[in-house]
């Protein structure tokens, strides 16, 4: 960071915005940007402020120019601003030069980086290109693997490194007339501290076009159950834990996978592991298609439903493109197309007072609309309400042919046989229907799905498929599961049963039960109970994980909880711990 005379001398005013707002492009400079840097730098610490010797070659540089990098912001043709960024690998640091290492509070290692030489040219002083530069400058490191920061900034504009979380450690030096403070800042401090600027970032990532190898902002991961492994330990260390807690946070079968699935898996286990599968999945296309009734070009494998949303999604729409969700749904949704890809999303209201059921009137008239893609969940989650097939099949013939329509039935099989909409995606024009294999048929944790739909919407697909998308145990559990359908009948029939029997349990405890057809139950809380956040908590500690429910949508509040079925001696074992931290009380 050094000498930053080069920013506003009116700190006050850094956050302030312009009349006229410039247009920034910021990226990494290259070799001739360097050579630029190098006379900019001559122009500005040498002429103009007289911390070095004016030279005859009109340039500064110094040894760290050998492995540091500079990222720039040029504003039409020329450059407006730059930082510089020195790596842990480098042989030394700018501060080295002011301090001894053995002397600071801190320690020198591969996560600490150096930022330097922030500087901003009239006529961009007094703006907000100090800021951006900065945040770029964390944003790389960030994006590097650091984790601390080091730099000295000039004591008079001191206030903005205390703003993007850069702290001053007691220690300064003198450069001519110039007072420096070191500073220094974790990276979990620096993303704590830009929260608090969202809107000044909001506006600077507008008219920021963004050259560098990693977005703007770090990607949020999108919010899933799964918390119960980190009291079953991450490493795999004591999976024996497993028993002493309940994972109703993720929605895993109750019951085990098919007998034919399990004999099969530890017959052959070693050589399963150990053996490469069929690059192309084809006899668990062939056996899909069979147990479907529909071609195999009608499928197309995924590892996991998750994997078909993410490389499906990003292939076929841009930050252009319009979608249609439902609110609330599955998070993963919103995630992917507003987070990761930047679409523009529109929600269609699920109403709580109305059962959280689509209104399929309002969403015949959505279809109408001209969408690039709509995104349905059907049975949904977290509600557990399903549109019976001849119902949605209906709504779905007035789409526009060029709407994609995804249909996800990761759940479909718990609302009885001849739901599913496969055969209508496969002869249609612009119906997909994902699925997954984990829930319906306790293959969580071998990662098993396909799309089925026309072929003319996988072929392009096909292509952007890795070979052995699915491994060999996980294709062949998949297939010994298709081939027992009576045994997961039957495991379905039970599900609505134990469904049933916790739904009125719960309802002893003055919750709100919505009436679902999934392996799950969407509740509301009494108002004199612990909110969501607080009871998830606090059944945590009882070894009973619960999800919170209320990321999943705007519309569910912060009283709302979603919990797994399953089998009856564990439902009992989570009811125990629920009538003691929710004693029965008024209605929700």
């Amino acid at each position: 960071m050094s000498p930053t005379a080069t920013l506003s001398r009116r700190p006050a005013q850094i956050f302030s915005f312009p009349q006229t707002e410039a247009t920034y492009v910021l990226g990494l400079a290259d070799a001739e940007d360097r050579e630029e840097i190098f006379r900019l730098r001559h122009e500005i610490y040498a002429r103009e402020l007289g911390q070095h010797a004016v030279n005859h070659a009109g340039a500064l540089r110094d040894a760290l120019d050998t492995v540091n990098i500079y990222l720039t912001a040029r504003c039409g043709p020329e450059i407006a601003g730059f930082v510089s960024i020195t790596p842990p690998r480098a042989p030394s640091f700018s501060v080295d030069k002011y301090f001894a290492r053995s002397s600071l509070p801190f320690a020198f290692d591969d996560r600490l980086y150096e930022v330097r030489l922030l500087t901003v040219l009239q006529p961009h002083r007094g703006r907000e290109l100090a800021t951006l530069l900065m945040y770029a400058a964390y944003r790389w490191v960030e994006a590097h693997g650091g984790t601390r920061i080091v730099g000295i900034g000039r004591r008079e504009v001191m206030d903005l490194y205390r703003r993007v979380g850069l702290e001053p450690v007691g220690l300064s030096t003198q450069s001519g007339a110039v007072t420096y403070d070191l500073v220094l800042g974790t990276i979990t401090g620096l993303r704590q501290r830009t929260m608090e600027f969202s809107p000044l970032l909001a506006r600077l990532e507008a008219r920021t076009a963004w050259r560098l190898p990693f977005p703007f902002r770090q990607p949020a991961s999108c919010f899933h159950g799964g918390a119960f492994f980190s009291a079953i330990g991450e490493q795999f260390d004591t999976l024996e834990r497993r028993h002493d807690i309940i994972n109703a946070d993720v929605l895993d079968a109750w019951f085990p996978p098919a007998p034919g699935v399990t004999d099969t898996l530890q017959a052959h286990l070693p050589w399963l592991l150990r053996t490469s599968p069929p690059t192309d999945c084809a006899g668990l296309i062939e056996t899909l298609a069979a147990a479907r009734g529909v071609a195999p070009e009608n499928i197309l494998p995924g590892a996991g439903s998750s994997d078909l949303i993410f490389r499906v999604f990003r292939h076929w729409l841009t930050a252009d493109s319009r979608v249609l969700i439902l609110d609330p749904t599955y998070g993963e949704y919103s995630h992917v197309l507003e987070k990761v890809i930047g679409c523009t999303v529109d929600r269609l209201p699920l109403d709580r007072a109305k059962g959280y059921a689509v209104n399929l009137a309002k969403l015949e008239a959505a279809l109408a609309l001209d969408y690039d893609l709509v995104a349905l969940v059907n049975p949904n989650s977290p509600t557990g309400r399903q549109v019976p097939r001849e119902k949605l099949e209906a709504v779905l013939r007035t789409a526009p042919w060029h709407t994609r329509v995804w249909i996800d039935e990761t759940y479909v099989e718990y609302a009885g046989p001849g739901q599913s909409l496969e055969k209508f995606a496969a002869a249609s024009e612009n119906v997909i229907v994902a699925k997954s294999m984990s829930k319906v048929y306790a293959l969580s944790g071998a990662r098993a799905a396909y799309l089925c739909a026309g072929p003319h919407q996988l072929e392009a697909l096909r292509a952007i498929t890795p070979p052995w998308v699915i491994g060999l145990p996980a294709q062949v559990a998949a297939v010994r599961a298709l081939q027992d359908p009576a045994y997961y009948a039957a495991r379905y029939r039970e599900t609505a049963a134990l469904r049933e029997s916790l739904a009125r349990e719960l309802r002893t405890l003055g919750w709100d039960v919505l009436p679902g057809i999934a392996n799950f139950l969407l509740c509301h809380l009494p108002v004199n109970s612990p909110d969501a956040d607080t009871l998830v908590r606090l059944a945590r500690a009882e070894g009973l994980f619960l999800r919170d429910a209320v990321r999943m949508g705007a519309r569910l509040g912060p009283r709302s909880i979603r919990i797994a079925v399953k089998d009856a001696a564990t439902n009992d074992r989570m009811l125990e711990v629920l009538r003691t931290l929710c004693p029965p009380g008024s209605r929700a």
